[in-house]
């Protein structure tokens, strides 16, 4: 019997649960990507059908630097059971060429989420063998368990564990490491080279025995997609053998750890608590709200701690960050203090974002954060002008929401510090324009905001002077200051006249011809190249807490929004009617960097478009049905979360990352502010 969308066997909320109609569809089952992830940058990914389509596809990408340095580990397990004189081949490959061979998916009954935990039922004639992956939090582990759930006898598995060392971004080459390989107790050793990390694929009964063959020419459709190598190689490192009576279990575990815990169902067991507790800090956040949560919201809270991983300090151990996305994105600062609301303090989570904050605070320099943190031990990137503003917007946001002005006063000279380095100037000629107190930002060869793409050093979207969106942060940070000085009985004055004065050089910004916002002022190449284009950036003035534009002002901009940038699931960087438009987003690098901020839309938009219609037409109802279709979605791409982007043009399909943490902690904030307005 198919269980309703609303929960399953776990008890969890679910809207992601499938039957045949879907598993055996092969298009539909390999569109559809599932994403587990360990907390320290680790994760495994896949897709419901079983088949690689990236080479970020895999059961293990190790964070060897957490958060960073991910390396494919273990590539895929290939399974075959023996049942009742019969042969099943569970897994499925897809090759160069077009074959697709064996076609295990069509023996899936059913998938669903757990949690954040794929599972699989297999039907074997009478039987039914449950596959689970998950990893344990805090370590480079992970488990793929086996439970035979109804049978009449006894089932044999033998399973091939394909393996690799492949760098995240790139496809394997057979004979690219020599694979040493050693039998040790319960498994196997795996060195890829003189001085590689060494790991491990154990079991927790059965035998294992060593192999030694490359199987080539896995086919990669979405890398080729994405105009790159559409193929990769994995090395057969071992067979494991077991047999399962009716209703036992067994698990493969892959690891970098040389005695991780074996036993899968205690592993699970442990798992399966970490992610009730997410449930329950949901819930008491705020009950009466979380009596009204539909089961996607809850489904999107299991999501948000997916982002959250450590980032440890030799001064501060329990530090953590925001990885900005799965499967290709690490930790940067824009992303992780625009999610951070949304995935820590909607989901009940303030000692969470504390961490971050008090993290962040240590890589302040020259009055910046950080855009994003290299791997490899490469000193940090500061090279964004709006992630040190959105900081201000986090803080505030936590203290509205915790009171915990002790947090403030120990930032406080931190703040101070950031507010004097922009007045006075900093990186990238950021700067405060004495003549109107607006924020100007940029220099030849940077691209400071979030449409930061580049195709061959060139800015796609050159936005060097006053961009609105940073000057309507520039507003509301200098507001924030105020709030925060004024809380904690210091002198107030002077953030407040910053602010002032901002407001009244915002009333630059309106263009009176189109009756909305300049996208930048005072650009080299002024308003008749671009500037006077309609993109989403002016959503900002009206959605952040202070709004530097009159009442009739906010009212247009979120009109001229809703008729030519809304679609279902964002706002699009540029209206279809503006030259340049691009309303698909394909093809090789340059092509796709050139489309990113042209009329791509993008997720995380959304949910300042809904508060921003919420504040002009107070209308929640209204406001929420924005909502809608991003929640319907987290069962149609990747699955239980948000993505990155979707196309500009109609049907609006899904592309980028399958798991952005601001599209994710955006909807999560939405949804709570307008929930507030509803109850």
């Amino acid at each position: 019997m198919r269980r309703p969308a609303d929960s399953n066997d776990s008890g969890f909320p679910s809207v992601v649960d499938f039957g045949r109609e879907l598993c055996g569809d092969l298009p539909q089952a390999e569109s559809r990507e599932w994403l587990v992830t360990n907390g320290i940058g680790g994760y495994a990914l896949g897709t419901v059908a079983g088949l690689e389509t990236r080479c970020y596809h895999g059961l293990l990408f190790a964070a060897l630097q957490p958060p960073l340095g991910r390396t494919l580990l273990l590539a895929k397990v290939d399974e075959t059971a023996s049942y009742g004189g019969e042969q099943f081949q569970l897994a499925t490959n897809r090759w160069v060429g077009g074959e697709v061979a064996p076609e295990g998916f069509r023996l899936v009954e059913r998938f669903h989420l757990e949690g954040s935990t794929p599972v699989w039922t297999f039907a074997l004639a009478d039987a039914l063998l449950e596959k689970r992956v998950f990893m344990q939090a805090g370590a480079n582990t992970t488990y793929v368990l086996y439970r035979l759930a109804r049978a009449t006898a006894p089932l044999n598995l033998s399973i091939k564990a394909l393996v690799d060392y492949g760098a995240e971004h790139c496809a394997t080459a057979a004979e690219a490491f020599p694979m040493a390989i050693s039998g040790v107790e319960h498994g196997l050793r795996i060195a890829a080279f003189d001085g590689a990390t060494p790991f491990y694929i154990l079991s927790s009964s059965g035998t294992a025995g060593s192999a030694g063959e490359w199987y080539r020419n896995f086919d990669l459709a979405m890398e080729r997609a994405r105009g790159l190598r559409d193929h990769t190689d994995h090395f057969l490192a071992g067979e494991f053998k077991a047999t399962l009576a009716p209703g036992k279990s067994f698990a493969i575990v892959a690891s970098t750890d040389a005695s991780p815990l074996l036993d899968g169902e205690a592993a699970y067991s442990a798992r399966h608590d970490q992610t009730r507790s997410l449930l329950s800090e949901f819930r008491r956040a705020d009950t009466k709200l979380a009596r009204t949560a539909p089961p996607a919201i809850e489904q999107l809270a299991f999501a948000a701690d997916q982002f959250i991983a450590s980032r440890p300090l030799t001064d501060f151990p329990e530090a953590q960050t925001i990885l900005a996305g799965y499967p290709w994105f690490g930790d940067w600062g824009r992303d992780a203090m625009i999610a951070l609301p949304g995935l820590c303090l909607a989901t009940g989570r303030p000692a969470v974002a504390r961490n971050i904050l008090l993290a962040f605070a240590r890589f302040v320099n020259e009055g910046m954060l950080p855009n994003n943190f290299p791997s490899g031990g490469v000193a940090p990137a500061y090279n964004t002008a709006d992630a040190t503003l959105w900081y201000f917007l986090a803080i505030r946001e936590y203290f509205e929401a915790t009171g915990d002005t002790a947090l403030v006063s120990e930032l406080f000279p931190v703040l101070e510090a950031i507010v004097d380095a922009h007045v006075s100037g900093t990186r990238y000629n950021i700067h405060v324009d004495s003549g109107d107190g607006l924020l100007y930002a940029g220099e030849a060869g940077a691209a400071l905001t979030w449409m930061d793409a580049k195709v061959e050093g060139r800015a796609v979207t050159p936005r060097i002077g006053k961009p609105v969106e940073i000057n309507a942060l520039w507003f509301n940070a200098a507001w924030s200051m105020a709030l925060f000085a004024r809380a904690l009985g210091r002198a107030s004055d002077r953030y407040e006249i910053l602010a002032a004065r901002a407001r009244a050089g915002f009333d630059r910004f309106w263009n009176p011809q189109k009756q909305f916002c300049f996208d930048v002022v005072d650009g080299p190449w002024g308003t008749e190249i671009g500037n006077a284009a309609l993109r989403p950036n002016q959503i900002f003035a009206v959605s952040l807490p202070e709004s530097p534009l009159s009442p009739d002002r906010q009212r247009a901009v979120v009109d001229v929004c809703a008729r030519e940038l809304l679609t279902s699931f964002g706002l699009r960087s540029l209206g279809r009617k503006e030259p340049g438009y691009v309303g698909h987003y394909g093809g090789g690098v340059a092509q796709r960097d050139a489309a990113y901020h042209q009329g791509t839309a993008w997720g995380w938009l959304l949910g300042p478009f809904a508060l921003a219609h919420l504040r002009v037409y107070q209308d929640a109802a209204m406001a929420m049905s924005f909502l809608d279709p991003m929640l319907r979605h987290i069962a149609a791409a990747g699955l239980g979360t948000a993505g990155e982007i979707f196309d500009g043009d109609e049907p609006f399909a899904p592309n980028g990352c399958i798991a952005q943490a601001w599209t994710v902690g955006e909807t999560l904030r939405a949804w709570r502010r307008i929930s507030t307005k509803i109850s």
